[in-house]
Parts: structure tokens; C-alpha cells; sequence
């Protein structure tokens, strides 16, 4: 078996990584040498020193899910008297802030929501884009799914309709680890990694961008976390409709699954392998969400080259425990204090704003 070193001065080198490679690095690695190829990569993938972030807001239209992932601590039962689903009044108060404080995307997702059909996101999406000039980066592969189910239609079919109604871009959620033996021990109530593939490739081919997720510190084993890695290496190739991966570690406070979750260290390797796995996705995120501003900010020379966004509401990670939040002061701070110029971008990684010393 080669060394580690020999396998990062393959990386460096241009060569393509296999899954061994990247079990290899996870298990044999010391942090700081996998950080700094990790950082060597960044550096010859966007040379020109610049982190960017997005101003969004997660929106979560409704709480009620049958689904019952076991590391969801966010879910509700149909019928449980804390179910709700957003009025279109709260849902334009919302929007409406975002916008005043420069947001220019939406991340709208709920739960499998037996009760809303897909006239109801039609809808939905119709009076956002009427009403306010924002992109909407909404709807899990999940919900996707549930929606084909539940109307009777191809994922084709709903996705065009979607599109026709004002949806702009697909998040990477319910990705959680792209492998089915872990997907029936944490989520066995959701679809499986071939059925996420499927959305992703269908949405792609319709010229929709897409992200990958990947939520991991839980049941998988490593091998499985590269795997991931692989799959969505793999799509990527055949399409290039990924913009950006973003690996965030469990949470487990409130949720059924329970556990330790990752550590700082765990996080960062993770962050730094697929920043060397994943060769044709030109993005990688930073997760101040998991593992606060701190952690973020050293991501960046891990491998990342994105904080993420402004979150300025997030509900689910919360609801398991975890209360982070950053003003955008701070994220242009973490960024500068890294080395980096920080850059407010699009969902489409186009630059709107470039931060200076002075301002």
C-alpha cells in the first residue's frame, strides 16, 4: 500500500483519487498534513485568495413530516398540536426582511407533509416570484419524490412544473450519507441514495444547478463516507450540475439516533478528503452551522473556499441542539482574519459585492 504522502503527491499532481485513497487518508492522515494538501488544492482551484458567502434565509413552510428520521429532532407528527404550515403572511414578513437586509436567496424546505400537494408549492412559488425579485433554491430530493408519489407524476414532470412556477435551484438535502444500509438504519421512511441520484440527474438535465450534502459523524463507516464522495463525484461527471458540497456532522441533542457526533477534528479531515475526493466540484462549504464561526474560519484553510450563507433563520439544526449564529460582520471578519477577501455571491457563485480592508 502506498504511503499517505504518496497519495497526496498523486492529488497534487493532477491524478484522480480512488475510494481506497480516501479511506486511507481518513484513517491514516495526521490533520495538519491532510489540511495542507487539503489547502494546496483550494489554492490551485481558486488562486486568487477570495471566500464567499450568500445572503439567504432557510424558510421551513411547515413542521409536519412522516418521514420519522431518527436524527430529526424538527419533525412533528400529522395531527400533533405543535404541526404547523405557514400563512402567506409569514411567509412574505419573511421574505420581505430578507430582502431589506440584501438577501438574494431563499432556502425553502419542510416535511413530507401529506396534507400539500404539488398545486400548493405551484402556488406558493407563483406569489413569491409575482411579489419579490429573489432566487428561490428550495425542495429536497425528499420532497421531490413525495410530490411525484403523491400527484401521480413523473419526477420530470414535477420538476418542469416546479420550474414553470418560479423554483430556480435544487438544495442538496436529505442526502445525509448516499448509501442504503445507513439510510434504513437512520431514515428508513425515505428514499433511497439511487432515488436522491435521480432527482439530482433529472433536475440537472433540465438545466437546474444543484448542491450535495452530506451529514455524517453518525452510524456510517468510513468507507461509506467516501463513498458518498464517489457518488457524487460520479454524477458529477456526467452532468456538472453540482455547484458546491457541503459536509456538515450530526447534531444529536433531542434526536432519537442520539449519540457523541463529530469532533472539530473528525470535521476537518472530512472537510479536507473531500475537498481532494471531489476533483469536478468547484465549491466547497464551510459549515459554521455544526461547528460554529471558529471552526468555519480554520475550514477555510482545510480545503473550503465558501462560508456558506447568512442563515439569517435556520430551525432544524436547532431544534437538535445546536444554537449557533453569526451576523454577516462576523462571517467578513472570520474571512479577513483567514487571509481571504470576502465576496458576497448568488446562488450561482457570480460575485455581487467585494469586501475591502477599509469598509
Amino acid at each position: 500500500m502506498p504511503s499517505v504522502l504518496d497519495v497526496l503527491e498523486r492529488r497534487l499532481n493532477g491524478e484522480r483519487l480512488s475510494a481506497a485513497d480516501g479511506v486511507q487518508l481518513l484513517e491514516e492522515c495526521d490533520l495538519l498534513t491532510l489540511g495542507q494538501a487539503a489547502d494546496m488544492i483550494r489554492e490551485q482551484m481558486h488562486p486568487d485568495r477570495v471566500a464567499s458567502f450568500v445572503i439567504d434565509r432557510n424558510i421551513n413552510y411547515t413542521n409536519v413530516c412522516t418521514c420519522k428520521c431518527k436524527f430529526c429532532a424538527f419533525y412533528r407528527d400529522p395531527g400533533h398540536q405543535e404541526g404547523y404550515v405557514l400563512s402567506r403572511e409569514e411567509l412574505h414578513a419573511k421574505i420581505e426582511e430578507t430582502l431589506a437586509l440584501g438577501g438574494t436567496q431563499l432556502l425553502i424546505q419542510g416535511g413530507l407533509n401529506p396534507d400539500l400537494g404539488l398545486e400548493f408549492f405551484e402556488d406558493m412559488l407563483r406569489d413569491i416570484k409575482s411579489r419579490y425579485p429573489i432566487h428561490i433554491h428550495s425542495f429536497s430530493p425528499p420532497e421531490i419524490w413525495d410530490l411525484a408519489n403523491k400527484s401521480g407524476l413523473t419526477i420530470k414532470d414535477v420538476i418542469e412544473r416546479l420550474k414553470a412556477a418560479g423554483l430556480d435551484s435544487i438544495p442538496g438535502g436529505g442526502a445525509e450519507i448516499l448509501d442504503d444500509r445507513v439510510r434504513k438504519a437512520i431514515s428508513p421512511n425515505k428514499i433511497g441514495w439511487e432515488q436522491w441520484m435521480a432527482v439530482m440527474e433529472t433536475a440537472q438535465s433540465l438545466g437546474m444547478k444543484t448542491t450535495a450534502t452530506m451529514m455524517f459523524g453518525h452510524v456510517e463507516s468510513l468507507e461509506e463516507r467516501i463513498l458518498h464522495m464517489v457518488r457524487v463525484r460520479d454524477l458529477q461527471a456526467k452532468t456538472g450540475g453540482f455547484t458546491a458540497f457541503i459536509p456538515w456532522s450530526f447534531a444529536p441533542k433531542n434526536t432519537e439516533l442520539g449519540g457523541e457526533g463529530s469532533t472539530g477534528v473528525d470535521y476537518l479531515k472530512t472537510l479536507a478528503v473531500a475537498r481532494l475526493m471531489l476533483d469536478n466540484v468547484a465549491n466547497i462549504q464551510a459549515s459554521w452551522v455544526t461547528q460554529g464561526a471558529k471552526m468555519a474560519q480554520v475550514a477555510l484553510r482545510f480545503g473550503a473556499n465558501d462560508f456558506g450563507s447568512t442563515m439569517l433563520e435556520e430551525n432544524v439544526v436547532r431544534a437538535a441542539g445546536v444554537q449557533t449564529r453569526v451576523p454577516l460582520n462576523e462571517i467578513i471578519k472570520c474571512i479577513e482574519d483567514a487571509g481571504f477577501t470576502a465576496v458576497q455571491r448568488n446562488t450561482h457563485y457570480d460575485r455581487l459585492k467585494v469586501y475591502g480592508e477599509d469598509m
